[in-house]
């Protein structure tokens, strides 16, 4: 019968092995999209820089380009209106093909200035470039909707592999915390072990806040009304009946000191036009639920949120998306969150040669005991 430690030890174990190799590419691929923002300009640069040009085109002018060349779409979204004046616009394009095994997010760069479409496409066939494909296999693993719950499967037993290596080497935490903890290079495997424990005390409680997150933002995968909806064709678009632009051009001046970093234009009657952003007086760790919302059909002024205006839960809540992505403390915590991305597929690495040593040693014991 198994001791507790033994059990625990185990589980620990078997949890590591069963989603270790889902977690080494979830780890890389979020390391890499931790300067997300940062990279599609730089690697992709030559296709999707332009000259300005006199004054960019209207977002109406953009809007009507992108519904022409999509007629059934769930919605679009300005993804970089703080974008440079030598870099086109990008858009999200929410799309749905009626299959569970994919999840319909597309992409379309335009020059501003001409009307010229750059890039598009759909983001799981790296048509718009590897960036965006790497996105969205970070969260589904181009599975669609069976892939983000499985994401968060993953997420939820990480979670639970870290509790257990607490326990586990429980008498080994407060000597790594207090650098008294020196590592063993007599073998292979004494090196790997105290790397394994240093490692995963050092990157407990980012790794824990990540996972956690992760699993909250995909908590949708549980829900059947989502299911359903992914199976529903999406009806031919009803455009926006007001100026858009001047929606942008009123959003903006409600809050001056407001800086935008989403714009959602609606294609369908139940979605609101919505400017998403940060103040200028707050961190961005609290910026998740700034919106500014009209009505695109009426031109109906519906509200502006601020995090400081959201109950205790609702707080809570909107840091979740910052604290998962790392977007709230500047090149440092980015880098930070690199670093520690990469730790799961360490653990998981470390942790396989570990158990596959332990593994041999039982077998050589076995067949020992068997010849005498």
């Amino acid at each position: 019968m198994y001791k507790p430690g033994r059990l625990l030890f185990s589980i620990h174990s078997w949890l590591g092995l069963i989603t270790g190799f889902f977690l080494i590419l979830l780890g890389l691929s979020g390391s890499m999209l931790v300067f997300m923002e940062e990279l599609d300009p730089v690697i992709y640069r030559s296709a999707l820089a332009v000259k300005p040009e006199g004054t960019p085109l209207s977002l109406d002018s953009l809007y009507h380009i992108i519904t022409t060349h999509y007629p059934n779409l769930d919605g679009i979204a300005w993804m970089n209106p703080e974008a440079s004046p030598e870099h086109s616009y990008q858009f999200r394009l929410y799309m749905n093909d009626m299959r569970l095994i994919s999840y319909d997010l597309g992409a379309i760069n335009i020059n501003q200035y001409t009307g010229q479409v750059l890039r598009q496409g759909r983001s799981d066939d790296l048509e718009v470039g590897w960036i965006e494909w790497l996105f969205q296999f970070h969260f589904s693993l181009h599975l669609g909707m069976p892939g983000a719950a499985l994401t968060a499967i993953f997420g939820l037993c990480m979670l639970a592999s870290l509790f257990t290596g607490v326990v586990v080497y429980r008498r080994f935490v407060w000597k790594v915390l207090t650098f008294r903890m020196r590592i063993n290079r007599k073998s292979w495997r004494t090196v790997t072990s105290d790397l394994h424990r240093i490692v995963g005390v050092w990157s407990l409680g980012l790794n824990a806040l990540i996972f956690f997150t992760g699993f909250w933002l995909n908590l949708f995968a549980f829900e059947k009304k989502t299911w359903d909806n992914e199976t529903i064709p999406t009806p031919a678009n009803t455009l926006a009946q007001v100026s858009l632009q001047d929606l942008y051009g009123q959003a903006l001046q409600k809050a001056p000191d407001f800086t935008p970093d989403y714009v959602y234009l609606p294609t369908q009657p139940q979605r609101k036009f919505s400017v998403r952003g940060y103040y200028h007086d707050e961190n961005r760790l609290f910026s998740g639920s700034n919106a500014i919302v009209f009505d695109a059909y009426t031109g109906k002024f519906e509200g502006l949120t601020r995090y400081s205006d959201l109950s205790g839960g609702e707080k809570i809540e909107a840091t979740v998306h910052p604290l998962h992505v790392g977007n709230y403390g500047g090149t440092f915590v980015k880098v930070l969150y690199v670093i520690l991305g990469l730790t799961p597929g360490f653990l998981s690495v470390t942790g396989f040669l570990l158990w596959w040593r332990h593994k041999r040693k039982k077998t050589s014991k076995r067949l020992i005991t068997a010849t005498r």
